[in-house]
């Protein structure tokens, strides 16, 4: 009990950790709404309403837990909040549920609590019977806690529903031995063929003549390709408050200032007071901290973190020496050097041989210390045979989380390393190779490379327009939106005017950004309201100061796109069609391919070994029509005229290749079934969306 009373006070952290490790599932049910009044759904997946309640409160949760932007947390709600509507409905059908097994099983495979030390035994390995203890703690201790735990619960419950039903189906998912066969068969089946190609190229343009009707009547018999979402575009022109040339001087001379010393008479202890400069301040600390809008940062920098302009200056004063002002992004600076460290950065890269015991081991490595060392050695020799070979081996053999990068574990200072580890890579010289052992097993190192560090004392003042620059600026918007509502031109307006004239193409309703701009909900709100018109006008204020004036240039609605929108896409397969028909009625009269070849100025080309699972052609392209016919014809038959997505094709087959039969077709039939396994969840779940009923209101309240 003790060991419980220790995690008792740790409650709440736990209960965090447990929240940031359930960030797919947290969304959906850690809020339940209670203590406000029914609005509107802000939508409905078949008929269960989603409440705006508890939408609100899951999207303030996110935007507070994880720092996600307005939209980009509403959108994850949303997602979220639909994926389990849809399935909780499948869970209905299908009667699946989760019972404490069940839910205790995936606790045990979260790395959240699998690793946690709290719940691990004298062997490493995580006990269910800890955690459970622990809950029972909270029950008893700490209502607030056991109550955030609950909601929690529900979420495992909803992990473990999920894997039942997904596993349930995935078992179902099976391919007869007829089935590998007839893969096998289109995998090796093959045929030759030689064939005449009359691309559509050959016909010009300007030979066919389309009507409109014809375009249309092509988008709605493809509806599904042609279908199009409400979308606005805009013309707009940005008057942004930046900092005159005046401004940054001022700012300077403020920054410059603290570079010498002031003396000044206090009236009340009726003295010569001394104010230090950033050179001769003692409490160097304090200093900064007053004067600066950016605290004292202790940390060593390198110099690739250093503004691009001033790096070479900034890295190599001396110490105590000063410079400045000069601009670092928003702020402009004065820097003194405080001290230097050489080879105070290090990138290096390492094999870890772990073994069953050590610190975050994998519960699939069984190997004893002894032989984790002796592996570990046998690494180094290969390593120093060949220093090259490192990334490969350490890909192969590492045990470690950096195994993907090839053992690169990037730049680091002192002590962010074990201590062995630490000791040894800044000991060494760069391209040194050696073996260290920590908590975490042994570690086969190479110090790839090595470079200075500096600590620089910073006095920063951001670089903003002053107010008068401010005022201008708001007169310049308000001067061209008062021209405009004369004039209701943005564009001429603008030229006249000497502004930049920007252009936002296919803003959708649900849209946060606009190129370049971020935060722009209120105009996309704007944009698709009712009152809203071509030419429609507004300004609007920008999030970093500024304005925006923008103007309406195009409306579309939802349904099917417009001939004029699908001119690049449905315009040229319409044309192909009717040269396709001119091309067969030209030719009709050829019956050979010698005959069709001499008409057209073509030639007769071959195509071997052609099987049904790829449809290129060598010298045609991708025409699976045309490989669809050859297996269909006889050796030496010719083919009436096909239709094909490049041209027109008469083909001849040469040579027909029957695959011979294989007493077991289970490779094949695994070729089928792994695939289909995998693809099993999303597959099933967009299924089960697009047989759901769902209305979006997201934008009538974001």
């Amino acid at each position: 009990m003790a060991v419980l009373g220790n995690l008792r006070k740790n409650s709440f952290v736990l209960i965090s950790v447990i929240g940031m490790a359930l960030f797919a599932f947290v969304i959906a049910g850690v809020f339940d709404g209670k203590g406000y009044s029914s609005q509107e759904p802000i939508g409905l997946v078949d008929d269960q309403e989603i409440s705006i309640e508890e939408f609100r409160n899951q999207v303030d949760f996110l935007e507070t837990s994880y720092n996600l932007s307005g939209m980009m947390a509403v959108n994850n709600v949303w997602d979220q909040t639909v994926r389990n509507s849809v399935l909780n409905k499948q869970f209905d059908l299908s009667g699946v549920s989760s019972g404490r097994d069940h839910i205790e099983f995936i606790i045990a495979q979260n790395p959240k609590f699998n690793s946690d030390p709290r719940f691990l035994n004298d062997a490493g390995i995580f006990e269910t019977e800890k955690f459970v203890d622990f809950i029972v703690e909270l029950k008893t201790n700490s209502s607030q806690s056991y109550e955030q735990w609950q909601k929690q619960e529900s979420i495992f419950e909803s992990q473990s529903n999920e894997k039942i039903y997904f596993d349930l189906i995935k078992a179902g998912i099976n391919y007869s031995f007829k089935d590998g066969e007839y893969e096998y068969l289109l995998q090796n089946d093959r045929v030759d063929i030689e064939y005449v190609q009359i691309p559509y190229s050959s016909v010009p343009d300007s030979v066919i003549k389309l009507k409109n009707s014809e375009v249309e009547k092509f988008i709605k018999s493809n509806e599904s390709d042609f279908k199009v979402e409400a979308s606005r575009n805009i013309e707009y022109v940005l008057f942004e408050e930046k900092p005159s040339l005046e401004d940054e001087n001022d700012t300077k001379k403020i920054l410059q200032e603290f570079l010498i010393e002031k003396t000044e008479y206090n009236n009340v202890s009726k003295l010569e007071e001394t104010s230090p400069s950033l050179l001769t301040a003692k409490n160097l600390t304090e200093f900064i901290n007053q004067y600066s809008e950016i605290k004292f940062d202790s940390i060593y920098l390198p110099k690739g973190s250093l503004p691009t302009n001033d790096a070479n200056i900034l890295f190599n004063l001396n110490k105590d020496q000063t410079y400045g002002p000069y601009l670092d992004g928003e702020y402009f600076k004065i820097s003194r050097m405080l001290d230097r460290k050489t080879g105070g950065n290090v990138r290096a890269s390492h094999i870890l041989i772990s073994y069953e015991g050590s610190q975050r081991a994998s519960s699939q490595i069984n190997r004893s210390k002894s032989e984790a060392k002796k592996e570990a050695n046998r690494i180094l020799k290969l390593v120093r045979k060949n220093p090259d070979s490192f990334s490969a081996l350490a890909f192969e053999f590492s045990d470690g989380p950096s195994k993907s990068s090839g053992g690169d574990l990037g730049f680091f200072q002192e002590n962010q390393m074990a201590k062995p580890f630490n000791d040894f890579v800044f000991s060494k010289r760069e391209g040194s190779i050696g073996l260290v052992e920590t908590d975490f097993g042994f570690h086969v190192i190479n110090v790839v490379a090595k470079e200075d560090i500096v600590l620089l004392a910073s006095v920063a003042i951001k670089n903003i327009p002053s107010d008068e620059t401010s005022d201008k600026t708001f007169n310049m918007a308000t001067k061209f939106e008062i021209n405009l509502s004369k004039n209701n031109n943005l564009n001429t307006l603008a030229k006249e005017n000497n502004y930049e004239i920007k252009i936002a193409s296919g803003i959708k309703i649900l849209d946060d950004n606009l190129p370049g701009l971020t935060n722009q909900r209120r105009l996309v709100q704007w944009l698709f309201t009712d009152e809203v018109k071509i030419d429609s006008y507004k300004r609007f204020d920008l999030s970093n100061g500024g304005y925006l004036i923008a103007q309406v240039k195009a409306i579309k609605q939802d349904g099917l796109s417009s001939v004029q929108d699908a001119s690049f896409t449905a315009v040229p397969k319409v044309r192909n069609q009717k040269k396709a028909q001119l091309i067969i009625k030209q030719n009709k009269s050829f019956q050979s391919l010698d005959e069709l070849a001499s008409a057209n100025n073509s030639e007769i080309k071959k195509a071997l070994a052609l099987n049904q699972k790829n449809a290129t052609i060598s010298g045609a392209g991708r025409e699976p029509l045309l490989v669809g016919y050859a297996f269909g014809l006889k050796i030496n038959e010719i083919s009436d005229f096909i239709i094909g997505e490049n041209g027109v094709y008469k083909i001849k087959v040469l040579k027909n290749n029957k695959s011979s039969n294989l007493e077991n077709y289970s490779s094949y039939t695994n070729q089928l079934l792994v695939p289909s396994r995998s693809n099993v969840l999303s597959n099933v779940f967009q299924a089960a969306k697009e047989s759901s009923e769902i209305i979006d209101n997201r934008s009538i309240y974001y």
